[in-house]
């Protein structure tokens, strides 16, 4: 086998699951499998309703946390994670269906696993680490200000309205509401949603979500509440397998809505992912795996009619909060889920779609943590910008260009926060063996500037209008063994000023010039003007000496009016790293 082979077989081991996994299964299955019962109970109603609210039903929902919550839970790369359909995705979905009609959504799910596979061959996981708190804060208030305003219609007990603007929909249906209430409806939503958050207070362990879902069910069918419109008939079991849905002409319209698809996905697995770990001791998640896995689910999840699936935050915590320690605990809720599916499914079929509404409407309320948002806005002016952008883009525009919009703005106001630490400052000339007249002979003739932090495209046009505007002498010396970083805008912008000064008669010399810097000043020709003759200057004392030697052999100074300096120790550029003071 070649080198190039081996590489490519090791990588592809090291996504697939390992004799590790299976240990870990092992370790305390007893736990696990309670903690997966947990889970599924706490899921069922989450599934149905995000299945409900997507457009393609709650046989969708259920699909989707059976098969892409087993295939994640396998090849995913945390042993704690629960997949399934989410809220944060059905965001996305809706305007999805409006488009392209469920065949779309399905079609947009498998492109949307291939990608995913293809950002964990890529080793792509590990730049989630780059994505910004307040970015990642105001995506999931912007979500959760989108899930709850989801539900208004089916709270309310409305048709819900026609187009994929949330805001717009949720003042039709308010309209539709005001002319014909539905009572039975909102007190049935209202009802579920605060026994689940009261719950939540006051016996944080108990899945109150499915108690007040069984007990609202309970009062609709014994009250005869025709008001409160139930699920409607569900299938007893999966559908086979097919790809009957998929248009091959449909491929490139369909890649943008995927890649959107695939982006969330990826970004939210894998803060979930990250809140797990953070949760436990010990545990680390793999994020190329965890792409390879949530791709493989993404693949398989449109084949049996489920939607797109994503980890889930919420179902992730209660598998860790009630004790879950490997894989076995997620592929238990997946397999209670199908069991769900095949036995109970004209029970399940009689849930109001007002109490699911109230299910959501609880965790998209539970979803907003207003102690991080109120440290978040507190930290810096900066930070609470990018929160209330990314949250306000999310409700108004759509996720992923949420993300995009917080993401460019962090990394302008960091640019700018990293610009604003570069600085030119006017330093003494070292007084050395000289009286205090020779040195302010010299010191009338010859300046010295130290140039600290970066010099890059942000910050050097600053340096330019500095360095031009710089009185009548004859040399100038930049100490530059404090440049922490430069690019080629940077030295470009530099071989400028050098140049408008040459061009001036006065003279540019550098000092403490490091390796990297040497080969950017050196790319657009900057290196030669900043060191005439081909002369190392690798600490200030031997440029100051340099500056002398010129000011003698232009006649401004003669030999003997300043008596030589002893001939400092050479030093390699690349041995001086900090100059003397």
């Amino acid at each position: 086998m070649t080198s190039g082979a081996r590489r490519v077989w090791t990588r592809i081991t090291s996504l697939l699951p390992g004799h590790d996994d299976l240990a870990d299964v092992r370790r305390d299955p007893r736990r696990d499998l309670l903690a997966g019962l947990t889970v599924a109970i706490v899921a069922l109603p989450l599934a149905l309703g995000f299945g409900v609210s997507s457009g393609l039903g709650a046989e969708a929902g259920l699909a989707t946390a059976v098969v892409a919550g087993s295939l994640a839970a396998v090849f995913g790369g945390s042993n704690l994670q629960v997949s399934g359909p989410t809220g944060a995705m059905t965001v996305i979905l809706v305007p999805i269906v409006g488009t392209y009609g469920p065949t779309g959504v399905l079609t947009v799910g498998l492109m949307a696993g291939v990608l995913l596979v293809a950002l964990a061959a890529m080793r792509a996981g590990k730049y989630m680490q780059y994505v910004p708190a307040p970015v990642v804060e105001g995506f999931t208030l912007g979500i959760a200000c989108v899930i709850g305003l989801q539900q208004i219609p089916n709270a309310l007990g409305v048709t819900k309205p026609e187009g994929d603007r949330v805001l717009v929909l949720t003042w039709r249906a308010v309209e539709e509401f005001a002319h014909a209430p539905n009572w039975t409806a909102v007190g049935l939503a209202v009802a579920v949603a605060a026994v689940m958050l009261a719950g939540a207070r006051w016996r944080p362990t108990v899945p109150f979500s499915i108690v007040a879902v069984i007990a609202a069910t309970v009062v609709a069918q014994l009250a005869h509440l025709d008001a409160a419109q139930p699920i409607g008939d569900l299938p007893s079991g999966l559908p086979a397998p097919t790809l009957a849905f998929l248009d091959l002409g449909a491929l490139g319209s369909l890649l943008g809505p995927a890649v959107a698809v695939a982006a969330l996905a990826a970004l939210e697995s894998l803060l979930s992912a990250s809140v797990a770990d953070g949760m436990t001791v010990g545990q680390r998640h793999d994020p190329d795996r965890e792409l390879f896995g949530q791709g493989l689910a993404n693949i398989a999840s449109p084949l049996f009619g489920g939607v797109p699936a994503t980890g889930a935050i919420a179902r992730t915590a209660v598998n860790v909060r009630t004790g879950a320690t490997s894989r076995l605990a997620s592929l238990t809720h997946a397999a209670v889920l199908a069991v769900i599916v095949f036995a109970a499914a004209p029970l399940v079929s009689m849930i109001p779609l007002a109490a699911l509404a109230g299910v959501l409407l609880a965790t998209a309320i539970r979803m907003v943590e207003v102690g991080s948002l109120r440290a978040m806005a507190r930290a810096t002016r900066s930070d609470a910008l990018i929160l209330v952008l990314t949250a306000v883009a999310t409700l108004a525009l759509d996720l992923v260009y949420a993300v995009i919009i917080g993401l460019v703005v962090a990394g302008a106001l960091a640019l700018r926060a990293v610009a604003q630490q570069a600085r030119l400052d006017q330093v003494p000339l070292d007084r050395g063996d000289h009286t205090a007249e020779e040195h302010a002979l010299l010191a009338e003739h010859i300046v010295a500037y130290r140039l600290d932090g970066p010099l890059f495209f942000a910050a050097a046009h600053r340096f330019l209008l500095e360095l031009t505007e710089v009185a009548d002498v004859r040399v100038i010396v930049l100490r530059m063994a404090r440049v922490s970083t430069m690019d080629a805008t940077g030295a470009l912008v530099l071989k400028d000023a050098v140049e408008k000064l040459t061009r001036r008669g006065i003279l540019v010399l550098a000092s403490g010039i490091r390796s990297g810097q040497r080969q950017v000043l050196d790319s657009v020709g900057a290196l030669e003007l900043l060191q005439p003759d081909g002369r190392e200057y690798a600490t200030t004392p031997e440029a100051i000496r340099a500056a002398r030697d010129h000011l003698e052999l232009t006649g401004i100074l003669s030999a003997d009016t300043v008596p030589q300096q002893p001939a400092p120790k050479p030093a390699l550029p690349s041995e001086s790293q900090e100059e003397p003071a």
